[in-house]
């Protein structure tokens, strides 16, 4: 066969990102009739529909599903390797970035974030948005640039990832609480009341629920709310436990008696997220940089 036209990679990226013939010619800058010449050139060349109609949209067919991590890598390495080698300088960078995290990781390691990179990128801003799914479409589709939590199965299969550090479950209470007094043991943790913080339409059930039930113990969580911020604002002014990850949520437990569980419970491992659009981009990757510096130095502190 001839040589493809390298061009169209171009075009299968965009497509496959945006799902729309339409976005993606808005996106190429190229009309409507234009894009669908170049969408019957790729069915031609591969050998598959690429995109099909389902209702009033379009889906990926199997094939173009596991194209689309290794398109996304091949265009951006293309783009490396034409973009001018000379190192940049960050303090002259001007750039926006939004972070998707949790309250906790935000209130917790936020400051330290935003001082280190004003300091030496005062033209960066950050955007921190909040996270209420584990969904990568945001990251796929560029309307976030890094993301930090727990790796899920809705995490996109080409999705970079890197670990940052490893959380543990603590519970909280105000100071003068009875369980701040005295041994802590299983019974008198399951027979105290609890604010639980999940996501909205969140399971009840966790690793907290699962390590009492070994053990024939449950927790009454009389309750509920969106997050670990929360659940620490009620326990601090009232009887409620709190279990929350000790390393999210130090600046936030300032004043109040936290203590160890006493049953053991799965550790939280904590990564930060991108997609491999940036792995080239030396703005992204010294970004990443200060993320791990930061969450490195507040975690190790943090006991």
């Amino acid at each position: 066969m001839r040589n493809p036209d390298l061009n169209l990679l171009v075009t299968l990226d965009v497509l496959l990102t945006e799902g729309s013939v339409a976005r993606a010619s808005r996106r190429l800058q190229l009309s409507a009739s234009a894009m669908s010449r170049a969408l019957a050139r790729l069915r031609a060349l591969t050998g598959d529909p690429i995109l099909v109609r389902a209702g009033r949209g379009l889906v990926p067919t199997p094939r173009a599903a596991e194209l689309r991590g290794s398109i996304g890598r091949i265009v951006e390495e293309a783009r490396a390797i034409l973009r001018p080698g000379e190192a940049i300088d960050v303090s002259e960078a001007e750039r926006s970035f939004t972070i998707r995290s949790s309250d906790g990781f935000v209130e917790n390691f936020g400051p330290e974030i935003v001082a280190r990179v004003g300091r030496k990128a005062p033209g960066v801003q950050l955007n921190f948005v909040p996270k209420p799914d584990k969904d990568s479409a945001s990251l796929r589709d560029g309307s976030v640039d890094l993301e930090t939590g727990v790796i899920g199965p809705a995490m996109g299969p080409e999705i970079r990832a890197q670990a940052l550090f490893r959380d543990r479950f603590v519970g909280v209470v105000r100071r003068g609480h009875p369980l701040a007094r005295g041994r802590m043991t299983i019974q008198r943790y399951a027979d105290g009341r609890h604010v639980l913080a999940a996501r909205r339409g969140g399971p009840d059930r966790g690793p907290v629920e699962d390590a009492l039930a070994a053990s024939g113990q449950a927790r009454r969580i009389v309750a509920r709310v969106g997050g670990f911020s929360a659940a620490l604002s009620l326990a601090r002014d009232t009887e409620l436990i709190a279990t929350v990850p000790e390393r999210h949520t130090g600046r936030l437990r300032k004043g109040m008696h936290s203590f160890a569980l006493p049953f053991a419970v799965p550790e939280i491992p904590v990564s930060m997220f991108w997609h491999p659009r940036h792995d080239a981009d030396p703005v992204h990757r010294w970004l990443r940089e200060c993320v791990r510096a930061v969450a490195a130095s507040r975690s190790a502190s943090a006991r």
